[in-house]
């Protein structure tokens, strides 16, 4: 959401006119809801904003259970019930639940076109993906250029064998996924690693069609100062995380450097959802009296919150074909430029992101000696001066306004195949 709403909040600068299409927030249902983010709009962009058809109400009713976040984060062990319903949504709901959007969606674009507006492209981005599936109609419909913007793998994402697809209903997922990426004008992907992905779905594709446009930080959310602890060593992790992201190595070793560094008062802080069986291993790992949770906080709150660490924690699922895993939460880690302990394979993308930058370096899950040379290092130099924040900024390349630069130029310039 962020990604597109920044898109939205620059794209004037650089001479292109948006027109928002979305989701009445009152008619749909989320896991959670950040009003505070609408004051990024700015106020000449139009809005339309659409009712929707969806079944998470119904779920919601069903269940007595909260709508599931990305990767069933808030639902630890699944119990038969919800085994069924994610058999009813890989196979009944293809490419996903969200696409009972779709009808409104188009019919509020229909209504702007016989109205006599036109319009130089059209930019669907998901997930949901099925999303992507306007931009198709719309392109057949109407020729209008189209940019398909796949922040996340389709048919590769981790949690995907989680949904029980049947065969049929695989393949049907797996054909709308190529139509995007052999239809859309553009694709925008976040990563390197994803790139090469989809070009395997697709072998062929032109060598213009695919740019890779990651996420970023906005400057200005980053105007106050940076006030790490002089009282205690926090490290600080933000977002969902569950025990797909094998933080377990990394407990261990924390646990360990603490046992060594009995003088250094550490304390790890997780704000945003944090699954059952991952907090778990935090106790199992003896650290549950040094570690802090907090809910779901707003924007602003959350990065307040790395302005007020020490170190930042970020991981990256031990799943397959992870590498190409860039997430957006890295950028902001970037931007409050403090040291980031990023768990998660080595040469990967976000593991080059990060070196590029001089923030650390991942590490490998099973890196115990690395994870406990990282740890010994920071706790040493917290020892002699609390402050580890990172003496120069390397990333002015991934701001927010920048990366909208480079997409109001693909806009204008019609890519390839």
């Amino acid at each position: 959401m962020q990604r597109c709403l920044k898109w939205v909040k620059y794209l004037g600068d650089f001479g292109v006119e948006a027109t928002v299409v979305t989701v009445d927030a009152t008619q749909a249902t989320y896991p959670v809801l950040d009003e505070s983010l609408a004051a990024d709009v700015p106020a000449g962009v139009r809005v339309i904003r659409t009712p929707t058809s969806e079944p998470f109400e119904s779920y919601k009713k069903l269940t007595g259970r909260a709508v599931p976040y990305g990767g069933f984060a808030n639902e630890g062990k699944p119990g038969l019930m919800q085994q069924a319903l994610r058999f009813v949504r890989g196979n009944l709901f293809i490419p996903d639940p969200r696409r009972g959007w779709n009808k409104h969606a188009l019919r509020a674009v229909e209504r702007l076109l016989a109205a006599g507006e036109t319009f130089d492209a059209v930019l669907t981005s998901s997930p949901p993906h099925s999303t992507q599936l306007i931009g198709l109609a719309l392109q057949k419909r109407y020729g209008l250029r189209w940019l398909a913007d796949m922040r996340d793998p389709w048919t590769d994402i981790y949690y995907y064998k989680d949904l029980h697809h049947t065969p049929l209903a695989a393949w049907l997922d797996a054909r709308y996924e190529r139509q995007v990426l052999m239809r859309a004008d553009a694709v925008l992907v976040t990563s390197p690693e994803t790139e090469r992905l989809f070009r395997t779905k697709v072998p062929g594709l032109a060598a213009g069609k695919i740019h890779v446009l990651p996420n970023g930080y906005d400057a200005p959310d980053f105007g106050q100062p940076s006030q790490p602890p002089a009282d205690c060593f926090r490290i600080t992790h933000t977002g969902t995380i569950t025990e797909l992201y094998h933080l377990g190595g990394l407990l261990g070793a924390l646990a360990g450097a603490l046992k060594r560094h009995p003088a250094v008062p550490v304390r790890l802080r997780f704000v945003g959802q944090v699954s059952a069986e991952l907090r778990a291993q935090v106790s199992a790992a003896g650290l549950a009296g040094v570690t802090e949770y907090q809910s779901f906080v707003p924007h602003a709150a959350s990065v307040a919150e790395l302005l007020q660490a020490t170190v930042l924690l970020m991981a990256i699922p031990d799943v397959p074909r992870n590498r190409g895993i860039l997430p957006g939460k890295i950028f902001e880690y970037l931007a409050a430029n403090k040291p980031v302990l990023c768990v998660g394979p080595a040469g990967s993308d976000a593991d080059k992101l990060l070196q590029e930058c001089g923030a650390g370096q991942a590490l490998p899950y099973a890196d115990a000696a690395l994870m406990q040379e990282t740890l010994d290092m920071l706790l040493h130099q917290w020892a002699i001066n609390p402050n580890l924040d990172l003496p120069a900024a390397s990333h002015g390349r991934y701001t927010r306004r920048a990366l909208t630069k480079q997409l109001a130029t693909i806009v204008r310039a019609p890519a390839r195949g």
